[in-house]
């Protein structure tokens, strides 16, 4: 039986580590007979993920709208057509407003706002026999947790732009969609972790009862990414239910 993508080129940025998102995802679009494209900012972290797939690696920065435009053409040059672009480019950011520099809510915008922007930007540019883009917000977007300003406020903004592309790329049979994951074990979030308190503190605030993981964001992501999803213009809450009720203070995390 053919995979859930069987016949599709896949570019998916933000592959920064084996634990990540993206390699994830990676993982479960080979295991469905995608043709892959990953990028990263460190080429020897993409190749670590993409040689056990047989994937192309490239570098990228989601900041140069170069690299990215690089990146689209590089599915056309390897695989001869683009149908799925995934960005999990991301970085962490918490301070309260009072707090709040300049330099950081401006590389959360170009990380999250702007570079988010363009990625839809210059994958919509290559789909030319349609396709699904998605890229990666968070449930900080969705409620609005204490010292999270820049990067919930940059990660909202990125929604609106997915809501506005999905209007305008309708048309030429492309779905734009975003992924909201809630707190997830991942290498950004190791740090976290290392708090005793904090994952005791984020299941209070769970309906489902548990941590999402990086699997069930590539389940998402796979979703999204196939011919099954007829949705476009809509950000995927991926929280087990937590945007239902609110994030820990940093008190109850154990800050």
């Amino acid at each position: 039986m053919p995979g859930r993508l069987e016949g599709k080129v896949a570019v998916i940025l933000g592959v920064s580590d084996e634990r990540s998102m993206a390699a994830t995802t990676a993982r479960r679009f080979h295991a469905e007979g995608a043709k892959l494209v990953l990028a990263g900012r460190q080429l020897d972290k993409v190749q670590s993920v993409a040689a056990p797939l047989g994937a192309a690696a490239v570098v990228c920065d989601i900041t140069v709208e170069s690299q990215l435009q690089q990146l689209a053409s590089k599915a056309l040059d390897e695989f001869g057509k683009l149908d799925i672009a995934i960005n999990f480019a991301g970085i962490d950011a918490s301070a309260p407003i009072a707090e709040t520099t300049e330099e950081m809510l401006q590389q959360t915008s170009n990380v999250h706002f702007i570079g988010a922007t363009l990625f839809i930007k210059q994958m919509a540019a290559q789909m030319k026999a349609g396709g699904s883009i998605v890229t990666t917000s968070s449930q900080a977007s969705i409620i609005s947790p204490p010292g999270l300003g820049a990067y919930g406020g940059s990660k909202a903004g990125a929604d609106q732009v997915v809501r506005i592309a999905a209007g305008e790329y309708g048309a030429q049979n492309i779905r734009v969609n975003s992924l909201a994951p809630g707190f997830t074990p991942t290498a950004m979030t190791a740090d976290y972790l290392k708090v005793p308190t904090i994952e005791q503190a984020f299941l209070r605030e769970i309906p489902l009862n548990r941590l999402p993981t990086a699997d069930d964001i590539a389940n998402a992501a796979l979703w999204l990414a196939s011919d099954e999803a007829f949705i476009t213009g809509q950000i995927l809450d991926i929280s087990g239910g937590q945007t239902l009720r609110r994030i820990p203070t940093p008190e109850e995390m154990g800050f």
